[in-house]
């Protein structure tokens, strides 16, 4: 192993270990941690919406000549979605009835897995290009990942997980980044073609999320108090994916 493969490996699974984040709220009692996570769920929205919109999507369309293929990719990520949910929908309904999983649960898992994967790959592909690079690049991941990270434990408690099991879910899904970048780096100037496919992917299925099961569940509370604290949880969301991008 050669220094330099070692440094991404340092840094993918610093990346990785952001998922344990939502530890910190474990010593809350159990009223506070539900209003915490109808506050998480509002900002999982706007990060997810801000994450395709403002990171994943201009990505894709650097490139003018990929435009049409990024954006057919893009639907296919929505559809895609809507198919694994259908499928999720059917196996909960006929599964035990005791069952209590929301399958919104399992799609951000899904898409998560992808978006670490990414996550991973340029990691590892910006440790090729110099080891300078690679660590700036490791720094935006892990300022990205903070509120993500948050974000998806609030989903996982709201979808009918327990704390620790959410929190363990969501650092094995973590763990594709570790797979992105050991591909990344053993590809090399291959990853560019691979990446340009699940970047548009991935925009579609947070997208699918965000706007099919995310916003459906905030509209149950229609309080005056709680839709204004919902709509400025979800203004912090696409705000903070936006400073991140003038960061970067």
């Amino acid at each position: 192993m050669t220094p330099v493969f070692l440094y991404m490996l340092s840094s993918v699974v610093v990346v990785s270990l952001l998922s344990l984040i939502g530890i910190s709220l474990f010593s809350l009692s159990h009223k506070a941690f539900h209003k915490i996570v109808f506050g998480l769920v509002a900002l999982a929205v706007g990060a997810l919406f801000g994450d395709a919109f403002i990171h994943l999507l201009p990505e894709a369309y650097k490139d003018p000549t990929q435009a049409t293929s990024s954006s057919l990719w893009a639907m296919a990520g929505i559809l895609l979605f809507f198919i694994l949910e259908n499928f999720l929908q059917w196996r909960h309904q006929h599964s035990d009835e005791h069952e209590e999983i929301h399958p919104v649960g399992y799609l951000n898992l899904v898409a998560d897995m992808a978006h670490n994967f990414i996550d991973g790959m340029i990691i590892g592909a910006s440790y090729l290009v110099s080891v300078k690079l690679g660590v700036a690049t490791s720094l935006a991941v892990m300022l990205h990942e903070i509120p993500h990270e948050f974000s998806n434990f609030g989903i996982l408690v709201k979808s009918g997980f327990t704390r620790g099991r959410a929190i363990f879910l969501n650092f094995l899904t973590a763990l594709t980044a570790l797979a992105g970048g050991v591909i990344a780096w053993n590809v090399g100037s291959g990853t560019g073609s691979l990446i340009h496919v699940l970047i548009p992917l991935t925009a579609g299925g947070f997208i699918y999320i965000a706007g099919s099961d995310l916003v459906p569940q905030l509209h149950k509370d229609i309080k005056t108090v709680r839709a204004l604290a919902q709509f400025l949880a979800i203004l912090l969301g696409v705000g903070i994916m936006y400073l991140l991008k003038v960061i970067e």
